[in-house]
Order: structure tokens, then C-alpha cells, then sequence
């Protein structure tokens, strides 16, 4: 698995529009493997966060029918350019990933 995620974040007028993507394979766990006929185990990011400048100002609660190396964007109000974003994703085995971005 890449372990790895881009980030970018554009402020037009006063709102900041944020859009990440991020690597991750997304097994929901009952998807058979081609070759050998059994379960690709589940492997899925449970949830993801963001954070303004170290306070966090989104998060969401994901599951297995997400799909693989999944996007996420999302807009909000007070953000200022040279803001630092930084997103955060935690999946259900435990593994983190994480990727910021500043406001520009």
C-alpha cells in the first residue's frame, strides 16, 4: 500500500475549498482474490479528520464501501492564505496516514 496522500487547499473570497486524495487500497473484505479464490482481507480507513492550524474543524466516519485511493474535498468559511490544513485518516487496523497543505 502506498502510504501516502495529496493535499491542496484554495481560498476564493472567504471561503477555503479543500480537496485531498489518498492511497489506500479499500478492501471491504469480501472481495475474492482472481488467482486463488479466497477473501482479500478487509483493509479500510475508518475515519478521517481535518484540522485548521492544529484545531480541528472536520471529520468523518468512513467504512468499507468506500472506494479505492478514495477523494475528499470540502469547503468551509474563515480560513486565511498561509493557513496551514492538515488531514489526518485512520484505518481499521490501526495504521495513520497524514498530509497537510497551506491555504493559498
Amino acid at each position: 500500500m502506498a502510504d501516502k496522500m495529496k493535499v491542496r487547499a484554495k481560498l476564493s473570497g472567504t471561503t477555503t475549498t479543500v480537496k485531498a486524495i489518498m492511497y489506500h487500497p479499500m478492501e471491504s473484505g469480501s472481495r475474492k482474490d482472481k488467482e486463488t479464490g479466497e477473501l482479500i482481507p478487509a483493509h479500510f480507513i475508518k475515519e478521517v479528520k481535518a484540522e485548521l492550524n492544529g484545531e480541528m474543524i472536520i471529520s468523518a466516519d468512513w467504512g468499507p464501501g468506500v472506494s479505492k485511493n478514495p477523494y475528499w474535498s470540502f469547503e468551509f468559511e474563515g480560513g486565511k492564505a498561509g493557513d496551514t490544513i492538515k488531514i489526518t485518516w485512520t484505518a481499521h487496523l490501526g495504521e495513520t496516514c497524514a498530509g497537510d497543505a497551506v491555504i493559498n
